[in-house]
């Protein structure tokens, strides 16, 4: 007899449907899996065989499996459920049951327990795609599929519970979308001594968006305040998790920060490959940069990455997706992250430091700097320098501490007011919408002033009009003025360590 149940398999961000084929007969023991599975798939068979004993089955002598279409590759473990209910029925041990718009997804263990799979919520978007109106997942898997409107899902602890399901002794339960919850967290931005400068640039740079680079002597607070960034940005959207809760499913890393509304932050080390922070392997998978889509991408130390990697960026920076190509096919990995990346001004860490003698000639700094390439720079919006932050400062009892609930309220509002304007936050606003910005001549000739010194390009000069309207934004002004150039001149830090390597 031949079975055949419904499932998917994980293809990039996205999942294809397969039809799990089944033949059970007797004869010489056999259990064969065909269909181009990987070795996960081909251990199934002793997964499948225990968990049918343990739950009270035997299984057929002949078993043939065949996971279609057999051109597509497949990996993982997440077919055990199917193969386990197809040998029971192709073996007549359940009959009379419907199965032809139920997916089933799930690894088996030993026991009999259903354990959790990856990438439910594609599997979930492909089954409603499909027709499917039931999906069959891990009890640990339920609140993400649940997050996939207009199909019902149903969650097992055991195949025990699979079998109660197919005879109609259980219902699935429809899915409703999980609501969104604020960001808790002990961590806050004002947690942290001194640098206000910092958290304004931090600020503007959460209203809108802007890539930012912090450049500081070792110590000064550029980690803890990257660290905190997330708490002043606003949660996620609904939309917004279904992506990111879609792309760290399919990782298998865990969601319980996501589903309360917390942004990713994405801190790799900077031994990280290429292929680690943009994504890769022989069925590619998302890399850090995919992981901290609609979230921080925080880089230390960052003219310690490899060249390569750093390179990398550029073109994601730009389109917020990373383009991954191999012989097979391409893959198209969402990455519309905010860089938040960290530095020494000098080798040494001490330029233009007060109180603290630079032992750096010249040219180690150049060579220092030439480790990031001025197209990168380019597409970092904002540079602000950090200075150490006093010891005298740090014994007073009553500190200066950030607002934070005041500095999200002008962030939402500045947010808004961008939405309003072109449906977009200021750093992603194309080029056609930027007369929208309502520039005074004024502050347009302050800005040509500052071109004019060859340091900054068309992209820079676009770039710094962007960080000026989010200011005007912060502060709800109507148009860009002079006092809003003047301060997003201000956070190019690193043009002034260029201006002193070439000084005679």
């Amino acid at each position: 007899m031949l079975a055949r149940i419904k499932s998917a398999a994980i293809s990039g961000l996205d999942a294809a449907p397969i039809e799990v084929e089944v033949r059970a007969a007797e004869g010489k023991e056999n259990f064969t899996i065909i269909g181009l599975g990987d070795g996960a798939i081909r251990e199934s068979r002793d997964r499948v065989r225990s968990a049918l004993r343990a739950s009270g089955y035997y299984l057929p002598d002949v078993v043939l499996v065949n996971l279609a279409p057999a051109e597509l590759r497949k990996e993982g473990s997440s077919f055990d459920v199917a193969i386990a209910l197809g040998i029971l029925v192709a073996s007549g041990q359940l009959r009379g049951i419907s199965l032809e718009k139920v997916s089933f997804h799930g690894e088996l263990s030993l026991d009999g327990r259903v354990n959790s799979v990856k990438g439910v919520v594609a599997l979930a978007v492909r089954g409603l795609q499909s027709g499917i109106d039931t999906l069959v997942v891990p009890l640990q898997n339920i609140e993400e599929a649940s997050l996939i409107e207009g199909i019902a899902s149903h969650p097992v602890s055991s195949f025990l519970d699979i079998v109660a399901f197919v005879k109609g002794e259980r219902s699935g339960t429809q899915s409703q979308s999980a609501p969104i919850k604020h960001i808790r967290t002990d961590s806050r931005l004002g947690e942290v001594w001194g640098q206000e400068r910092a958290k304004r640039a931090l600020t503007v740079a959460a209203a809108g968006s802007h890539n930012i680079l912090m450049i500081g002597p070792p110590g000064c607070g550029k980690s803890m305040l990257a660290e905190r960034f997330p708490t002043i940005l606003p949660p996620l959207t609904e939309q917004e998790m279904l992506e990111t809760v879609k792309i760290h499913s399919i990782g298998g890393l865990p969601l319980e920060g996501l589903l309360k509304g917390e942004r990713p932050f994405r801190a790799p080390h900077h031994n990280v490959s290429d292929a680690g922070l943009t994504g890769g392997g022989s069925l590619p998978r998302p890399g850090e940069i995919s992981l901290a889509h609609r979230g921080v991408l925080f880089l230390d130390e960052f003219p310690e990455y490899r060249r390569t990697a750093i390179e990398s960026l550029r073109a994601p920076l730009e389109s917020g997706v990373v383009t991954i190509s191999r012989a097979k096919g391409s893959w198209i990995f969402p990455a519309r992250f905010q860089l938040v990346a960290a530095m020494n001004p000098c080798p040494c860490g001490r330029l233009g430091s007060r109180g603290q003698q630079c032992m750096c000639s010249k040219l180690s700094v150049q060579n220092y700097l030439r480790k990031i390439s001025q197209p990168i720079l380019e597409r970092i919006d904002m540079h602000v320098q950090l200075e150490p932050v006093p010891v005298t400062a740090m014994a007073v009892e009553e500190t200066k501490q950030t607002k934070e609930e005041c500095v999200r309220g002008m962030i939402n509002q500045a947010r808004a007011l961008q939405h309003e304007r072109t449906r977009s936050l200021n750093a992603f606003v194309q080029s056609n919408d930027i007369k929208k910005f309502e520039t005074l001549p004024s502050a347009m000739t302050l800005l040509e002033r500052a071109a004019a010194t060859g340091l900054l390009s068309a992209r820079g000069f676009v770039r710094m009009l962007k960080v000026a309207r989010t200011i005007a934004d912060l502060s709800a002004a109507v148009h860009v003025e002079e006092c809003h150039v003047a301060e997003a001149m201000s956070y190019r830090s690193l043009d002034m360590i260029q201006r002193y390597c070439a000084a005679a």
